[in-house]
């Protein structure tokens, strides 16, 4: 994922509704949301790395991972694909415990990245930088995650995450949200982050939702939790130019 919004309360009956957007080189081969057949998971898969970005499993489990893009930022050679950490988080005896293993030494091996992990009533956020790998469970309230440590104020973070504020205000907060996250306006020069890939690359990475011929948005996924532990996901996909393919609705995992 490259932009992820989320309102995490723990205590509630629905303690995580979240909206994101996955964008990705549209040659790079992926199924679609799906329920796996050789692990009990439920989301998509890049076929060429092996592992997901975004995916569910029963009991209220759920894991997400955005890249962090920092041009400073070396790459270590032969560096797995950051997609396996969403698969083991998921399938981690003890997550707590594979996270602070992560956090204090296993991430050298990957380039930066971001890991979601909720585990019923617990949240983490794991931020592997250029300066510091951080560990941290997320409070409760309404919170974003793009290419930068949790809810850093880049301009799409901001919007995306101001329309799921209204959203949650609304009576049908997913509705909303897919209009929400297909917005495709860039953002001003002045409010650009730099990342140091240059000033059009910036540019052409600001909207919500990126349309590109060779890059952009490849898909929108909501997620609901309930408080008895289901997860479901919902998820539309787009093909080169912001062309919808397909949409899976209401996939659940078991509680």
């Amino acid at each position: 994922m490259c932009l992820i919004v989320f309102d995490w309360q723990p205590d509630s009956d629905q303690p995580l509704r979240l909206a994101a957007n996955r964008d990705e080189f549209h040659a790079r081969p992926s199924a679609a949301l799906h329920h796996w057949q050789d692990a009990p998971l439920l989301g998509g898969r890049d076929l060429e790395g092996g592992g997901t970005w975004l995916a569910a499993a029963p009991g209220g489990r759920f894991a997400a991972l955005t890249n962090v893009r920092d041009a400073h930022m070396a790459t270590p050679e032969n560096a797995p694909s950051r997609g396996h950490l969403v698969t083991a988080a998921l399938q981690a005896t003890e997550p707590q415990r594979w996270l602070q293993a992560l956090a204090s030494a296993g991430a050298r091996r990957y380039a930066g990245f971001n890991l979601l992990l909720c585990q019923g009533e617990r949240l983490w956020v794991l931020h592997h930088g250029r300066d510091a790998t951080t560990l941290d469970e997320v409070a409760p309230g309404l919170h974003g995650l793009s290419n930068a440590a949790l809810n850093t104020p880049w301009p799409k973070l901001v919007r995306a995450r101001k329309a799921l504020r209204q959203a949650l205000d609304g009576s049908d907060w997913q509705a909303s949200m897919w209009q929400a996250m297909n917005n495709d306006h860039p953002a001003t020069d002045t409010e650009l982050p730099d990342t140091g890939v240059g000033l059009a690359t910036e540019r052409r990475l600001s909207p919500i939702f990126i349309v590109g011929e060779a890059y952009g948005t490849r898909a929108t996924t909501l997620v609901s939790a309930a408080a008895h532990g289901a997860i479901t996901i919902s998820e539309r996909s787009y093909a080169a130019m912001g062309v919808p393919r397909g949409e899976r609705a209401n996939e659940s995992t078991s509680a």
